[in-house]
């Protein structure tokens, strides 16, 4: 796949990027590298090699799903500008 410098243009545009009429050309050939790079690496045999997480083998921690910290909900809306019934009062926003 090549890109031309329409695509360029129009990747640019899509980006928010401004770019001027003397850089297309250099932007097109990076571009056209970028994708033969990855042509490449699709080219590679992968069969067999299991995703991993991290390059080193290891387990990550995990820690049992329970409650630790539940202070009373009068603890957790002491703070807020304004509250009522345990909940906190906000404006109204949407009409």
């Amino acid at each position: 796949m090549s890109v031309d410098q329409a695509t360029v243009r129009r990747i640019a545009h899509l980006a928010r990027i401004a770019v001027r009429d003397d850089e297309v050309p250099h932007l097109q050939d990076e571009l056209n590298a970028i994708l033969a790079f990855v042509e490449e690496l699709s080219a590679v045999d992968v069969s067999g090699v299991e995703p991993m997480t991290s390059v080193i083998p290891m387990r990550l921690p995990l820690r049992p799903d329970v409650v630790t910290d539940h202070a009373g909900a009068d603890v957790v809306t002491a703070n807020a500008p304004s509250s009522e019934d345990h909940f906190y009062v906000v404006p109204k926003v949407v009409e």
